[in-house]
């Protein structure tokens, strides 16, 4: 990894039902179990949580009370995707479509921060617009469309030319 870069991910969706709801128990039941998981995941930097410092689905960044979102900080691309993709983490995932409805647009988005920065829901919203936009770019990308750390592979140290992928839709 060049440099202080950790990568900073984002993740939406809208839940079948309430919160509450026994359609979604499952879902919900297993959000401390699967927390756990993830802080004890190789690459693990952070999570995002509500003010009592639990899981973030408690965080409603829209009027929509079903709209619900996840973010995290790693290591890498690679810790984030063993995590997701390879390891007990994986059932859960699998079984997302029971607990969720169909998602417009971008649902998951990638990008490189400095480290120790701790991402904002109104940052990570916007790199769903953008990737949503303009689709993948050094500034919001996917795990099928990687780009490297700033510095990397001759990534740029500032990230700052095309700041919003203008040009790349």
């Amino acid at each position: 990894m060049s440099g202080d870069w950790q990568l900073a991910q984002i993740n939406v969706g809208r839940l079948v039902a309430p919160a509450e709801d026994p359609a979604v128990a499952d879902f919900m039941n297993a959000l401390e179990h699967v927390n756990a998981l993830a802080e004890a995941a190789p690459g693990f930097v952070w999570r995002l949580k509500d003010d009592v410092g639990a899981g973030a689905t408690d965080i409603r960044p829209a009027p929509d009370q079903q709209f619900i979102v996840n973010m995290s900080v790693w290591a890498d691309a690679d810790s984030l995707f063993d995590f997701v993709y390879r390891s007990a983490h994986t059932p859960f995932m699998a079984r997302r479509r029971e607990w969720f409805g169909r998602f417009e647009g971008a649902y998951q988005a990638l990008w490189w921060i400095r480290g120790g920065h701790k991402p904002t829901v109104e940052e990570g919203l916007s790199r769903l617009w953008l990737l949503d936009r303009y689709g993948p770019c050094p500034q919001a990308f996917t795990f099928k469309a990687r780009f490297p750390a700033p510095g990397e592979a001759g990534m740029p140290t500032d990230m700052q030319p095309d700041p919003w992928c203008i040009g790349r839709a």
